[in-house]
């Protein structure tokens, strides 16, 4: 079986069809070993800089630190100065700054005397004869009299009745914490608790929200109380309560880990591509499946399926094995080259498997987006988590997105292979790719311009306009909609063109996901048992590639492993339904989804449903028992079931659900730099980028 990036490609409004037989055309991604450059592209004409966070709260005479991001790296530290900075107000430079690490500590520091309000202030970096600059916004709040002051963060939840989801909760003085806390006329069903082991005196403390399923379903603005012996204050709170997630969903969460978990190589951390029934895993990894594997780990950690212990030992097998492994641009022997890792790697060897996978610059954006995920969720301070995260910024900081963009920059190629070069083709949307830009975007080594992201936009015109009865931004396979956003939440944030149409992402995925239903419920092509509850299109196996004539002279062709999609562009339709293109979709459309994989475990449970949940798909339509499919079986009167798990089938499922649950990823994510520099290059603006998390 043969996926490239896990589907077919789409270079503007070309579909470039990669799939070839047995790995021919495969393409790869990951990890490189070059130094940083002294010269990018066109020769250094200015610093670019980014803080992180850029939206900084402290109170008249206080001080707060962050990180200052210096491109190119060689020239840090930058000596920096603040303009049009408010009487009182001042930045300085923490000792120590290591030169040529691309970062440094900022401290910024108010008098007493500074006056409260929202500043909006430029931070002017210089080194030798280059500058930069960038903007700061610095909320001042009065100088601190002893009065408590509670703050939420984040302050806009959103959780399925009967679930749960944790926050911070913030207390100044510090020394008035861990304050009781209690929520003013909350709905029936639905409290607060301080978790266990809150440190009195360290100013914050984890909460936990809990709702019964018999909550009223909507969006609930309530008010958070909190006492500490005389002292009392307020913060405000607003919970968006969702469909309850049914038992039998937490169980096939739980059974999609498991996949991940059992299947992947404990020796070296990689994740195969697929796991059939039959034969076991594949005989080759999938870089996209192991940035998976390692975004499923921190989740089994949630749950309580394995210790911290536990994952945090198989992320570190993970990532040595990675940075260890060998970097070039030999035709076989090496794993990777310039920061990119081939797409299929040996199982058990971790080189370049067989003479015809590539670097991928997408599947290598999935790989790392795992990579970010465990840097920020593992940070106990042990030794463990403390060398998860140095390796995990290694690993990112090599990855050379300036070279994978020189054949037509700055925008990004599909692929390289040692034997062709570059693929032809670079990635301009509509499709998955986001999550490829706003990496490249916020790295702090090989960051590209602002004009990388003018430039994919460039086509979205073309997938522009009114399918079923929405108006969208179209990709006809779900997974365009659900590998960006099963890391980033792009609930309120906005680009250029998202703002020109009144919408975000998350709601153009939404209206995505319905389309989908309502193709299905028109049912153009005639296909078995297809309606409201039986949806989902979208990159997956299938029966094989046959033709047949009907009853009625028509011809049905079908596809093995292939984009199946209903949208403007890039449609194809063979009757064969993915699980994962539905689940995946949860957070965008509960209400549609949650009956229509309810239908499906009714409906087919007993054929679909196994040790790791879900196979990765099956088509009622094909009753053609004469024939051997490609993987599965047909069963007659069912039609054909797979036997088979893709690991980038399941990883949206179990990050979606969890996402739903109590969105764990988009919170650990939401923190990461390189995610908010890469948006924030990109011109997103609004919602939780300036504080103020949105719901839809």
């Amino acid at each position: 079986m043969c996926r490239i990036a896990t589907f077919n490609r789409v270079a503007g409004s070309l579909l470039v069809l990669l799939l070839g037989l047995a790995l021919a055309g495969c393409s790869g991604g990951g990890g490189g070993s070059s130094p940083a450059p002294t010269t990018p592209p066109g020769g250094v004409t200015s610093l670019t800089l980014s803080a992180s966070p850029s939206t900084l709260s402290v109170s008249a005479g206080a001080s707060t630190t962050f990180t200052l991001n210096v491109s190119p790296a060689s020239y840090s530290p930058v000596t920096v100065s603040l303009l049009n900075a408010p009487s009182g107000m001042q930045i300085s430079t923490n000792a120590g700054a290591s030169a040529g690490s691309g970062t440094q500590t900022e401290t910024l520091s108010t008098a007493a005397s500074t006056a409260a309000g929202t500043y909006t202030v430029t931070l002017s970096g210089s080194s030798g004869a280059l500058s930069g600059t960038t903007t700061l916004t610095v909320q001042v709040q009065a100088a601190a009299t002893g009065a408590l002051q509670l703050s939420a963060t984040p302050a806009v939840l959103s959780q399925p009745a009967g679930g749960s989801t944790t926050f911070e909760v913030s207390v100044s003085p510090a020394a008035a914490s861990p304050v009781t806390l209690t929520l003013v006329n909350p709905p029936v069903g639905m409290q607060v608790s301080t978790n266990a082991g809150a440190v009195a005196g360290s100013g914050t403390q984890s909460v936990t929200l809990t709702t019964t399923t018999a909550v009223t379903l909507g969006t609930y603005s309530l008010t958070l109380d909190g006492s500490s012996g005389s002292q009392t204050a307020s913060t405000h709170l607003t919970v968006q309560v969702q469909p309850a997630l049914p038992a039998a969903f937490v169980q096939i969460e739980q059974d999609t880990f498991n996949y991940f978990w059992n299947t992947t190589n404990a020796s070296n951390g990689l994740a195969p591509d697929h796991y059939s029934t039959a034969n076991g895993p594949s005989p080759y990894a999938s870089i996209a499946a192991t940035g998976f594997a390692l975004s499923a780990y921190p989740i089994g950690v949630q749950n309580g399926w394995v210790t911290h212990a536990q994952a945090a030992q198989r992320v570190l097998t993970t990532l040595n094995f990675l940075y260890n492994a060998p970097q070039g641009s030999s035709s076989s022997g090496d794993s990777g080259y310039e920061g990119f890792f081939y797409h299929f790697l040996d199982l058990n060897t971790g080189v370049r498997y067989g003479t015809t996978t590539g670097l991928s610059s997408v599947d290598n954006a999935l790989l790392m987006a795992g990579v970010l995920f465990d840097a920020g969720y593992f940070n106990d301070g042990s030794s463990t988590d403390n060398q998860i995260q140095t390796l995990a910024n290694a690993l990112f900081r090599r990855v050379n997105w300036q070279w994978m963009a020189q054949a037509d920059y700055p925008l990004v190629n599909l692929d390289w292979t040692p034997e062709s070069g570059f693929s032809p083709y670079n990635w301009q949307g509509y499709n998955e790719a986001m999550v490829v830009y706003i990496e490249a975007l916020g790295s702090p080594t090989y960051a590209l311009p602002a004009s990388a992201w003018t430039g994919w936009t460039a086509t979205y015109p073309n997938f522009w306009g009114t399918y079923y009865g929405r108006q969208q931004l179209s990709f006809g396979p779900l997974f365009g909609s659900q590998y960006s956003e099963a890391w980033i939440d792009f609930r309120g944030i906005q680009d250029a063109y998202m703002r020109s149409q009144g919408i975000d992402y998350f709601i153009n995925s939404r209206r995505a996901t319905e389309s989908q239903q309502a193709y299905a419920e028109a049912n153009p092509g005639g296909w078995t048992g297809y309606g409201a509850d039986l949806w989902g299109l979208t990159a997956c196996d299938g029966p094989g590639t046959f033709s047949f004539t009907n009853g009625s002279g028509q011809t049905l062709s079908f596809q093995g492993y292939y984009a199946r999609g209903a949208g403007l562009q890039d449609a194809y339709d063979d009757g064969t339904i993915a699980p994962t293109a539905a689940l995946s979709s949860i957070v965008f459309a509960p209400g549609i989804v949650i009956p229509t994989i309810q239908a499906m475990q009714a409906n087919y449970g007993s054929y679909i449903l196994g040790q790791y949940g879900f196979h990765d798909a099956f088509n009622p339509s094909f009753q053609y028992t004469s024939v051997t499919p490609a993987s599965g079986t047909v069963v007659p009167g069912i039609g054909w079931v797979d036997n088979q798990y893709l690991g980038i089938d399941q990883g949206p499922i179990l990050m979606m659900l969890e996402n739903y649950r109590s969105g764990l990823v988009w919170n650990v994510m939401r923190q990461n730099s390189v995610i908010q520099a890469g948006l924030k290059s990109a011109g997103f603006t609004g919602g939780w980028l300036s504080g103020t998390p949105a719901l839809q």
